[in-house]
């Protein structure tokens, strides 16, 4: 501990130069951080409680082997460079620095650096979202969509100058010269290419301009068709409404896209095959279904001929004379109920117009006076109730049962009088 005072410059005190406990650990954390081969190492071991702090983006984890382990770190820095998510019982090379925290008093590795020890990184990114998405139900079959039979629109993601687009566009015009191609010119390599492509895909879904799309790319090396393992792509490819198809590398290939799409095609040769039928075996198809259709025409036809030469000589076909002698009884019928239903209404009436004649001739003053009555009425035809409505010397008529008379008056008596 020579020039131990002068580094940490210790006051004198009565303890004879005793450390605090905060000196130790800082004197400790410089001698470690002053060996060379500390400050970069490559340690293999396996991951255990780990701890992926989302706040901060931090990592926090142990390395550890068979018979000892050591604490580590890495920052969100190095942390957000990683092409998987570190999982606890993963074996793994990380690179860093070995120092000391001065507070807890332990030495701990401080990671830059992680990939998988076996296995390539970006193979266990790869593995490691298929797991994922496929848990989540996005390969699966039933969610997929048919091919339509005959598009005459076709969308196509890839780059306008790569070999891809020539082949789909000679493959499309040998087999289907009717459709039409669209082309979304996009990026298909490279850090950028994985928007470009979630562009694309966005781009017809909403212009709803095409009946099918093809997205993809010749092959290359797992770097090279990284940006089609995106999972931001994946799921937009799994929700479109317009039914896709992944060509994405040769025959050996397979990407995330390949597994989410409704359609998956080793080459983009294959995928302009999938996309649209063959003209000439169209033609003969066409054909086919004119001759069966032709065929069933004819049948049915002469079946309904059959059908009607057999009825041609039943019943009223062969005699139609019978059928106006059933409607000729069915009017004779109709026609004799129809006049005891009339002639039973006018007895009927009869009786009633009897009736109320008999009630009008009782009420009426006329069959009052044939029975001896007589009705007097003053000059103005006003019928004299009595005495009062009327004057000495006054002429008035009396109507009788067969006649009238003209009288005068000569006196007025009231009864009682």
């Amino acid at each position: 501990m020579e020039n131990f005072e002068d580094m940490f410059a210790v006051p004198k005190s009565t303890t004879d130069g005793a450390l605090t406990v905060t000196q130790l650990n800082e004197y400790i954390k410089a001698k470690i951080d002053a060996d060379g081969f500390l400050s970069r190492v490559m340690v293999k071991g396996e991951i255990s409680n780990f701890t992926n702090h989302y706040k901060t983006g931090h990592f926090y984890f142990t390395v550890k082997d068979e018979g000892s382990l050591i604490k580590a770190v890495m920052f969100r820095s190095a942390a957000s460079k990683l092409n998987f998510v570190p999982e606890n019982g993963m074996k793994v090379l990380v690179r860093g620095r070995v120092s000391a925290f001065v507070r807890d008093g332990q030495y701990q590795l401080y990671c830059d650096g992680m990939e998988p020890d076996g296995i390539g990184a970006l193979y266990f990114a790869f593995e490691q979202l298929k797991k994922k998405l496929a848990a989540e139900g996005l390969f699966d079959e039933a969610r997929k969509k048919p091919l339509p039979k005959i598009p005459t629109r076709i969308g196509v993601i890839t780059s306008p100058t790569g070999a891809a687009i020539r082949d789909i566009i000679n493959i499309l015009g040998r087999r289907f010269p009717y459709a039409k191609v669209i082309l979304y010119p996009a990026l298909v390599q490279g850090a950028e290419a994985a928007p470009s492509l979630i562009a694309g895909m966005q781009y017809f879904n909403a212009q709803r301009n095409v009946d099918v799309i093809i997205i993809g790319r010749g092959g290359g090396s797992i770097e090279d068709l990284w940006a089609f393992n995106s999972e931001e792509l994946a799921r937009t490819v799994a929700a479109s409404a317009i039914p896709t198809i992944s060509a994405v590398g040769h025959e050996t290939d397979f990407t995330i896209c390949d597994f989410v799409a409704d359609r998956r095609a080793p080459t983009p040769s294959a995928a302009a095959e999938l996309a649209v039928p063959e003209t000439h075996e169209l033609m003969h198809k066409i054909d086919n279904i004119i001759g069966r259709m032709s065929l069933l025409i004819s049948k049915r036809i002469e079946g309904g001929r059959q059908i009607l030469n057999f009825y041609s000589t039943q019943g009223v076909f062969a005699h139609p004379e019978r059928m106006f002698e059933e409607r000729k009884m069915q009017l004779l019928m109709l026609g004799q109920r129809l006049d005891g239903a009339v002639g039973n209404k006018l007895i009927q009436e009869r009786h009633r117009l009897s009736e109320r004649t008999a009630k009008l001739e009782a009420l009426s003053p006329l069959g009052i006076l044939s029975r001896g009555y007589s009705v007097a009425t003053n000059e103005s035809g006003k019928v004299i109730a009595s005495v009062a409505d009327a004057k000495e010397g006054e002429h008035f008529s009396l109507r009788l049962r067969d006649g009238t008379m003209q009288a005068t008056v000569d006196s007025l008596v009231r009864n009682g009088e």
